[in-house]
């Protein structure tokens, strides 16, 4: 079931993207970026109360409220800095280096999560950084 939510996932950030490039358009990235925030926060919520999983709110530890909260200044840094460079560069050059997080991320759970680094990891993202310096060049 892993792999159906990853393809969605995958889907739905490539509409995100062609979806923010027409909207952005004559609209400080700042602002787009807090709109979208919103949205994001609306529907994060409404999910929670659908699934009725609020009551796990009180059963969150402190490390998970510091790590989650860590991430989510991260993901707000990511979509700030994503917006600028969308709103001011080509989507079709912009989407590609920021999916070199896929080898950042690799690379950082190999470091600090102590993951398995394979050659077929290795190799992976070698033709990761390949590919995203021949779609930007």
């Amino acid at each position: 079931m892993w792999l159906v939510f990853a393809i969605l996932s995958a889907i739905f950030a490539a509409l995100t993207s062609i979806l923010a490039k027409v909207g952005i358009e004559g609209v400080n990235s700042n602002l787009a970026t807090a709109i979208r925030t919103v949205v994001v926060v609306a529907m994060s919520w409404g999910m929670v109360f659908l699934t009725n999983s609020q009551n796990g709110i009180t059963e969150i530890s402190r490390k998970s409220w510091i790590f989650l909260i860590l991430s989510g200044l991260a993901t707000g840094a990511s979509w700030l800095c994503y917006y600028k460079a969308l709103q001011i560069g080509d989507a079709s050059k912009v989407v590609p280096i920021d999916k070199l997080s896929v080898v950042i991320t690799l690379v950082l759970a190999f470091v600090f999560l102590h993951e398995d680094f394979t050659i077929k990891s290795l190799i992976g993202c070698v033709l990761i950084g390949i590919g995203t310096l021949i779609m930007v060049m």
